[in-house]
């Protein structure tokens, strides 16, 4: 069976960080995309981004072109949006079954980790959820220890 790395990214950070996982395990790397690109300010799509988390809009993603079926491993990544998984991750997560599954999410934020890791667990049904790993930002400046996530992928291989 095969790894995947699965993820979301608007700004970037998220796409970064899978990268650099799948840098260090040998993986299928995979992006989840909205079908509308989310456009505007960054507080006209953070205002979106609440709307769509409080009312439980899914939005349309692009098809992933993936044999769902040939993965025992799913990393799973996401931006913290409104103390959640993002909207686009939530699409995903609602249209496949994770029974049997070894999920290993990460979540990339600015501020607080909110309720993402919890809310893995309840979305991954049938998943083993590990332990999930909160990586800080500041901008685009990475707070987290790099030896602090590199410990977290090593985990991912064993």
């Amino acid at each position: 069976m095969k790894t995947l790395i699965l993820y979301y990214s608007l700004g970037g950070n998220t796409k970064r960080i899978a990268q650099m996982i799948g840098r260090e395990i040998d993986a299928d790397l995979v992006e989840i995309e909205t079908v509308e690109p989310y456009t505007g300010s960054y507080n006209d799509i953070v205002d979106q981004g609440q709307e769509e988390v409080n009312s439980g809009y899914l939005p349309p993603i692009k098809p992933v072109e993936i044999d769902w079926s040939a993965y025992d491993k799913v990393v799973l990544g996401s931006p913290v949006w409104w103390y959640t998984f993002a909207p686009a991750v939530n699409t995903f997560l609602k249209g496949h079954d994770f029974t049997g599954k070894e999920v290993y999410p990460f979540a990339t934020n600015g501020g607080w980790i909110g309720h993402t890791f919890p809310d893995f667990v309840t979305s991954c049904k049938g998943a083993h959820v590990h332990e999930g790993l909160n990586i800080k930002f500041n901008g685009k400046a990475l707070q987290t220890p790099e030896s602090q996530i590199l410990a977290w992928i090593q985990s991912i291989s064993r």
